[in-house]
């Protein structure tokens, strides 16, 4: 069973999948980086207030999200313009996870783990998408190693969640006196 080939003028699901995955992960650290430099005050309080409401990034998210969807159904680019499509789309995403412990908890401190978590299950399916091959086309020694690959990710899973109990309380107790002092 072959696959059906690309449509002319438009970009393989795969390569949307990078885009996408690229512009979530430069955004997400990007977002990370602006919001530690607000509180220490090192860079100005770029945070927008509405009516001395602090209206956060998860906000512009969801609005970049809906805006890349219907612009996606309503005009159904091809070409460059779906590829930029690709782009919003990551970065929509990213600014909308990277606060998902706020909006799943409805409120709480902007360093919750439950964000990290969405934005590296996120990033996972992304790259999947983008650098896996189809299960059509898979053999056994794809089997073998994937599941090769999913003890290495969850011993790496193991470790990493050793040390980020380390960087929570090494480093958790200056986050969170950032966040309590930092600009309102």
């Amino acid at each position: 069973m072959t696959a059906e080939p690309t449509p002319p003028g438009r970009p393989r699901a795969t390569a949307l999948a990078r885009r996408t995955l690229f512009a979530f992960i430069l955004t997400f650290i990007a977002s990370r980086i602006v919001v530690v430099l607000i509180m220490a005050r090192r860079i100005p309080n770029m945070y927008f207030f509405l009516r001395g409401t602090h209206v956060h990034h998860l906000n512009y998210g969801i609005f970049l999200l809906v805006a890349v969807a219907a612009y996606l159904l309503l005009a159904a680019p091809m070409g460059r313009k779906l590829s930029a499509a690709a782009l919003a789309y990551g970065i929509a995403l990213a600014l909308t996870f990277d606060e998902f412990g706020m909006w799943l908890h409805l409120g709480g401190l902007y360093w919750q783990r439950a964000s990290y978590d969405a934005v590296v299950t996120i990033a996972a399916v992304l790259a999947l998408i983008a650098y896996g091959s189809t299960l059509r086309k898979w053999r056994p020694r794809h089997i073998i190693t994937a599941i090769a690959l999913i003890l290495v990710l969850c011993a790496f899973g193991v470790v990493l969640k050793k040390s980020l109990k380390w960087a929570d309380r090494s480093f958790g107790p200056k986050l969170y006196e950032l966040e309590t002092t930092g600009p309102s």
